[in-house]
């Protein structure tokens, strides 16, 4: 079984990470204050109808917000086929679905990445998707449930055995839904934490992935500007 969409992403951190060779996990720099707020006010309500990628696409945070030393990192189409899970039913009861990420394979979205100029282990990655609030709620949840129900798993990538654990975190009390977890890898003697929160403000859904302390302090910044009109 392949991995869900949110899983790549953090995982492709996880390895950037731990292809570094290092084990520090608190190497990131101090984040400058976002300045995403000031692009929006206050009163902005989140839509209540889902947006298109092109709107969307104009909503994700950029380098300005994340502070100096920060580059968009460029794209990529690798797939993923051979990503497999070890050990979690769960995620394998998904079936196929999973392997497109399951119910967050939504049509309209929109992502960027971010890397940092001076630490390998300082990457940051949003995600914005829109759909009715309900189908939102219904594919995170699922998602997210079936993750954090095993606190403990592996992953293959190719020739490469990563060992899992999740852990489910308190989210900032920010838009209609929250959810948050801590995934940890090791491998090799070698470890990396990534943070995954995600905010569905209405129609609009938020997910920030990356280091622990970039989460904490953009988040914030990237649901004001996901919800932004």
């Amino acid at each position: 079984m392949r991995l869900p969409t949110t899983t790549v992403l953090s995982l492709s951190l996880a390895v950037l990470a731990l292809a570094g060779c290092s084990n520090n996990t608190s190497a990131s720099p101090n984040p400058t204050p976002s300045t995403a707020a000031a692009r929006t006010e206050d009163h902005n309500a989140p839509a209540d109808k889902p947006l298109s990628s092109a709107a969307m696409a104009n909503r994700l945070l950029d380098e300005s917000d994340l502070g100096e030393g920060y580059t968009r990192k460029p794209e990529t189409t690798a797939g993923h086929d051979d990503v497999t899970v070890i050990g979690c039913s769960a995620l394998a009861e998904l079936g196929g679905q999973a392997a497109v990420g399951s119910s967050l394979d939504f049509p309209r979205s929109a992502k960027v990445s971010f890397i940092y100029a001076g630490s390998s282990g300082s990457e940051v990655s949003e995600e914005l998707y829109s759909d009715t609030a309900a189908k939102l709620s219904t594919g995170v949840n699922r998602i997210f449930n079936a993750m954090t129900s095993c606190p403990a798993y592996q992953v293959s990538v190719g020739s490469t055995l990563i060992d899992v654990h999740t852990q489910t975190t308190g989210a900032p009390r920010l838009g209609d839904e929250q959810w948050s977890q801590l995934l940890t890898y090791s491998t090799g003697g070698r470890r990396s934490v990534v943070k995954q929160t995600a905010i569905r403000a209405g129609a609009i859904l938020v997910v920030v992935s990356g280091s622990p302390a970039l989460v904490d302090a953009h988040i914030a910044a990237a649901v004001r500007t996901a919800i932004a009109h």
